[in-house]
Formats: C-alpha cells, sequence, structure tokens
C-alpha cells in the first residue's frame, strides 16, 4: 500500500498533461500504475478506500479459502469489470507501452512483460506482479510459474533502459536513505516455496541487490541523468493497510510531492 504514494504522485502527472512513450511497474506500481494508462485519475484511492474493508479484498478469510490474501476474481475480475470500471478503451488507444516485472520461481530471474491490451490474459500477468510470497498462490501463465516481480528486480531502470528507454522518471515509495534488510520472515519462505530453491536464493540477496539498485540509481539522478521521486521520510504505511484514512494520507503526500516536484518534471522532460 505504500503504492498509494506513487497514485498521488501519477494523478498529479495526468492533472498536468505530462505523458510518456513508456511506462513500467513492479507489484503495486503494476496494478495501480496500469491506470496511467488508462488515464482514469484517482481511480486507485477511490477503489482502495471503497473495498479496503471488504473480505474479498484483502483478509486473511480470504487467504484461507481462496489461497490469496488479496482476493483473485475479485480484485482482477470484479473490481475492473463490474465495481469500478478499468478503462478499456482508453488504455488500448493510448500509444504509451506499459510492462510490468513478474518473478520465475523456477529460475528465479525477473520477467518482463509488455501488457498491450489488458485483457484478461494480461491481467494475470499483473497478477502475478504483484503477488506477495507466502500470501499468495503462485500464478501460472504462458509457461511460467509467476510470483511478485518485486523478488527479483524491485527498480527495473536497467531494463527499460536496456530496450531504449534513455530518459526516465523514477518514482520509488522509499526515501532516498531507506536501507533494505533481510526478510524476517526467510524461514517461512524456505518452507512454502521449498519446491522453488532458486527463487529462494533470489530472496536472500533481494535486500543486498535492492539497496546496489537504489544506489545506482541516485547516484545517475546526481548526474541528471534520471529524475528520482520519492517521499522525503517513510511513508510508516503497512504492505497491507486497510484504515481508509492512512490510505488517503498516503496518497495525499504523493499528490504534495508531485504537485512540488513538477518543474523539475517538465525541465527534465524538455
Amino acid at each position: 500500500m505504500r503504492g498509494m504514494f506513487t497514485s498521488g504522485v501519477l494523478d498529479v502527472f495526468l492533472e498536468n498533461g505530462i505523458e510518456f512513450d513508456g511506462a513500467i511497474g513492479v507489484s503495486a506500481g503494476a496494478t495501480f500504475g496500469c491506470n496511467y494508462k488508462s488515464r482514469q485519475i484517482g481511480r486507485a484511492i477511490r477503489y482502495n478506500r471503497r473495498f479496503s474493508h471488504d473480505w474479498r479484498y484483502c483478509s486473511l478469510r480470504s487467504l484461507i479459502f481462496t489461497g490469496d490474501l488479496y482476493g483473485a476474481d475479485f480484485c482482477y475480475n470484479q473490481i475492473p469489470n463490474q465495481l469500478d470500471i478499468f478503462n478499456l478503451e482508453t488504455y488500448r488507444s493510448n500509444p504509451m507501452e506499459f510492462y510490468c516485472v513478474a518473478s520465475d520461481c523456477v529460475t528465479g530471474k525477473p520477467v518482463y512483460k509488455k501488457l498491450e491490451t489488458c485483457d484478461e490474459h494480461d491481467l494475470v500477468w499483473m497478477r502475478a506482479s504483484a503477488s506477495m510470497p507466502i500470501a499468495s498462490r503462485v500464478v501460472e501463465v504462458d509457461g511460467y510459474k509467476l510470483l511478485d516481480g518485486g523478488m527479483t528486480d524491485s527498480i527495473p531502470l536497467r531494463y527499460f533502459e536496456s530496450i531504449g528507454y534513455n530518459r526516465n522518471v523514477v518514482i520509488l515509495t522509499q526515501p532516498r536513505d531507506f536501507k533494505k534488510h533481510s526478510s524476517s520472515l526467510m524461514g517461512l519462505m524456505k518452507i512454502t516455496l521449498r519446491k522453488y530453491p532458486k527463487i529462494v536464493e533470489a530472496m536472500k540477496l533481494r535486500s543486498e541487490k535492492y539497496n546496489q539498485e537504489t544506489k545506482e540509481i541516485f547516484e545517475k539522478a546526481d548526474r541528471g541523468e534520471v529524475l528520482v521521486i520519492c517521499p522525503e521520510t517513510s511513508l510508516g504505511i503497512s504492505r497491507t493497510e486497510k484504515s481508509t484514512d492512512e490510505l488517503q494520507r498516503v496518497y495525499d503526500e504523493g499528490r504534495r510531492i508531485g504537485t512540488e516536484q513538477m518543474e523539475k518534471v517538465r525541465t527534465f522532460l524538455s
């Protein structure tokens, strides 16, 4: 739910007519970021506030009965198709390319997927990108067995540069001085993911890789090669926060930072 910060930043971008040739999202960055391509200002904060206390959206009950903390059918079928309609027409007509990142449980490597239509098949990929280990079933699609993209590539700047995007705005949900530490749930992950030793090994190295990635990104930012937008201090919000006040607070903080950075964004992109 730190992704509410990103949603606030992106809504400010949309309101100010900021457009990109492409975007790539990881986990919540994919599930919330797709609204940028569909140009639906406020959609992410709206449906998260509306359904945050609905057991079908996120709950222990959902985990027990469906195998997913975030209910797959409710989140990726009922909400976009019935309850808070996702604008497929705008998404498909918008020339901006949109990618997500998922983690291959068999190889322990990231997989990058271009989501061209956001149809049912693309939504399975998006679900995979946001399927947290332990709290989600492994997602099977296109011959892959996938989980959360953040397990193997939390900030996919290198990949985006490798396919030709050379002027990038990077939105992070942690402050500049944040350092990731090894997960306290590694013991449990070893048990729940024992069939996939390579993804367990990738998780052991995750904090080291993340800290190296952020170091390189801020060095590039200091040289003017990328523009980084991030909170000034820790957002202090749970991954599965249900309080509508807290969701709104973090979204509003994203809006505040996005507004403050708008002139820098315009200058950087020009």
